[in-house]
């Protein structure tokens, strides 16, 4: 099979072992999205929601959370 994988971000080539393996951006765009800041919508009992952007802001709203 001569299929090219394409990044879906950038549009460029990558090698085909990465695809085989289930990849779908260049090494490059992989680590952008990695180091992008990640956020989560957190539900408050009996109040609104609210934005999290801190890991230890995150695990201090959770009482399960093991320290």
């Amino acid at each position: 099979m001569n299929y090219i994988p394409h990044c879906r971000l950038c549009d460029e080539q990558y090698p085909t072992a990465r695809w085989a393996l289930g990849y779908k951006h260049c090494i490059p765009c992989a680590e952008t999205e990695m180091t992008a800041p990640t956020r989560t919508i957190v539900p408050m009992a009996k109040s609104n929601y609210i934005l999290v952007t801190d890991l230890t802001l995150l695990k201090g709203l959770n009482k399960y959370a093991s320290s």
